[in-house]
C-alpha cells in the first residue's frame, strides 16, 4: 500500500490526502470541476500529490478514497473502480442527496447501498463518523483515538484498517456493511463522538476541539448506538 487515489476534493478527502502523505503515501486528488481546479491544493499538498480525473485517480490508488455525496455516485468510473478497495467516507443526507425509499425505510444501510451501486469494488466504510476538522486534531492523539471500519470483505476491510492506523488511529473492527448504521447521522456512534463540548458541539461544531476516544470507549459507545429514524431526518 503506497498510492491512495482520491475520488472528492472537500475537507473529508483534503484531510485524509494530508495524513496520507504525512505518512509518506502518494496521492492522487480528483474532483468534479477537473485536474485544472486543484492547482492551488496541489501545491499545498505538496510534491507527492498530483491533481487526477476520477478515473486516473481509480486506476492509481492501492486504497481508493470516496469522499463525495451518493448523488455523485453515478458519475464513478466503475470500471477503474472494478476489483478495488474502495473506503467510503460518505452520508445520507436527504436534503442533499435527496429522499431514498430504500435508506428511509431501513432496508439498507447507506454502505450496503454503496455496494449495489459498485458491485465490482469492494466498499469499506470509514471516517463517515468524524468531523473532518477533527481528523488532524485526533490523529496521533494520546491516548489513541479509534475509528470504526465495516466491511463484508476481511481481506479489504484489513488493507482500510492498516491504512488507517498507518494514518495515526487506532481501529475498532465494528463489523459488516450491515452493522454500519451504527455510525451513521444520528446514531449513538455519529460525530457527537469525538466532540470536547458535547452539550455545545450542536451550536458551534466548527469550534470544538475534539477528544480522543480509545478503543475501549468507542467499542462501548457502538455497542449502545440505536438506529436512527432515518424517514424522519430533515436535514
Amino acid at each position: 500500500m503506497n498510492n491512495i487515489g482520491i475520488i472528492g476534493s472537500g475537507a473529508i478527502g483534503q484531510e485524509i490526502a494530508r495524513l496520507a502523505l504525512a505518512a509518506g503515501l502518494s496521492v492522487a486528488i480528483s474532483n468534479s470541476r477537473g485536474p485544472e481546479s486543484l492547482s492551488d491544493l496541489i501545491k499545498n499538498l505538496g510534491s507527492n500529490a498530483h491533481a487526477a480525473t476520477a478515473t486516473e485517480a481509480a486506476e492509481f490508488g492501492d486504497i481508493i478514497v470516496l469522499a463525495i455525496p451518493l448523488s455523485a455516485y453515478a458519475q464513478l468510473p466503475t470500471q477503474a473502480l472494478a476489483g478495488k478497495t474502495v473506503l467510503s467516507t460518505g452520508n445520507y443526507y436527504p436534503a442533499r442527496d435527496g429522499r431514498i425509499e430504500i435508506l428511509d425505510s431501513l432496508k439498507s444501510t447507506t454502505a450496503e447501498l454503496e455496494t449495489a451501486l459498485l458491485p465490482d469494488a469492494s466498499i469499506v466504510k470509514a471516517f463517515n463518523n468524524i468531523v473532518a476538522h477533527h481528523i488532524p486534531l485526533l490523529a496521533h492523539s494520546t491516548p489513541k483515538t479509534a475509528l470504526p471500519v465495516f466491511g463484508d470483505d476481511q481481506a479489504t476491510k484489513a488493507e482500510v484498517l492498516e491504512l488507517i492506523r498507518t494514518l495515526g488511529f487506532d481501529t475498532v473492527d465494528a463489523g459488516n456493511l450491515a452493522d454500519s448504521w451504527r455510525t451513521e447521522p444520528e446514531s449513538g456512534g455519529y460525530t457527537l463522538t469525538y466532540a470536547a463540548d458535547r452539550a455545545g458541539f450542536a451550536a458551534d461544531y466548527l469550534a470544538d476541539r475534539g477528544q480522543p476516544v480509545t478503543f475501549a470507549q468507542l467499542e462501548a459507545v457502538l455497542l449502545g448506538s440505536q438506529r436512527a429514524d432515518v424517514a424522519a431526518r430533515q436535514f
